[in-house]
């Protein structure tokens, strides 16, 4: 069993970065596929982006790419979310998620962070 736990999240400005972290426990995640999603109120979840844990393959959504950064750090066995020039609709509660699968989609996630608040203020 994987556990997975955010941390990072906070207040900031319009422009401000900011970086999530991940960490996972339970297992090594060699083999797994990473994934950050958010949540706003009212809205769907959505997929911020991903990353491969064996060969370091990212993808990002439209919305975030040239923007935001994933990667991870093996020996810790923790995922991180660079989030650069951040805007009001960035605002949400952002999950990390992992599958033993080779996709990033909603559904094939096996395990779930509780989620962590990131509010963007203008």
């Amino acid at each position: 069993q994987v556990q997975l736990v955010e941390s990072g999240g906070e207040e900031v400005q319009t422009g401000d970065s900011l970086r999530l972290s991940c960490e996972a426990s339970g297992a090594f995640l060699w083999g797994y596929t990473m994934t950050w999603f958010r949540q706003a109120p009212g809205k769907d979840r959505e997929i911020v982006g991903g990353i491969s844990w064996s060969g370091g393959t990212t993808f990002y959504a439209d919305s975030v790419k040239g923007r935001f950064i994933i990667s991870r750090d093996i020996n810790k066995n923790t995922m991180y979310l660079q989030m650069n020039s951040l805007k009001s609709e960035d605002s949400a509660r952002y999950y990390c998620a992992g599958t033993t699968r080779a996709t990033f989609a909603t559904s094939d996630m096996h395990y779930w962070g509780q989620g962590i608040q990131v509010t963007v203020s203008s």
